[in-house]
């Protein structure tokens, strides 16, 4: 059963070439994590795999538009879905940013998890708006 989820907006303080540039490497992401998760987590420019409460999780880049969007899909995922990255430049020096996922969930996870999944949508844009305003992330105290 297909189920769609989309984040809030959020205004981010960078500009949106150099917000995109920053999302179009996965290796990236493993830089900032915190030690205790670097273990799980492996990428390369085109793929990311993480273990998250027990089950093994794989993106890989399927679309890249220039400085306006970034489409992940699951890679090894128990179930399928995509992951679009919204860039759209406002004023000068600030981007409209927001997630979308559409995710093949079957009744009983479309209720486990539908729920989170929007909230942890809306906290990763929270959490890019407040690093885009210099203050630290916060990682979630529930990954592992």
């Amino acid at each position: 059963m297909a189920a769609h989820y989309e984040s809030k907006h959020g205004t981010v303080s960078i500009p949106s070439e150099q917000l995109y540039m920053s999302f179009t490497d996965l290796s990236v992401f493993t830089q900032s994590l915190p030690a205790e998760y670097k273990d799980s987590v492996t990428a390369d420019y085109d793929t990311l795999h993480a273990k998250v409460q027990g089950f093994d999780i794989g993106v890989r880049v399927a679309e890249r538009r220039p400085y306006s969007l970034i489409r992940l899909e699951d890679d090894g995922a128990p179930f399928h879905f995509s992951v679009v990255a919204h860039f759209e430049a406002e004023d000068p020096g600030t981007t409209d940013f927001w997630l979308e996922v559409d995710a093949d969930l079957n009744l009983v996870m479309k209720a486990m998890l539908g729920g989170r999944i929007k909230e942890a949508l809306d906290k990763a844009v929270d959490g890019l708006v407040s690093v885009s305003q210099g203050k630290k992330p916060q990682f979630p105290s529930d990954l592992g």
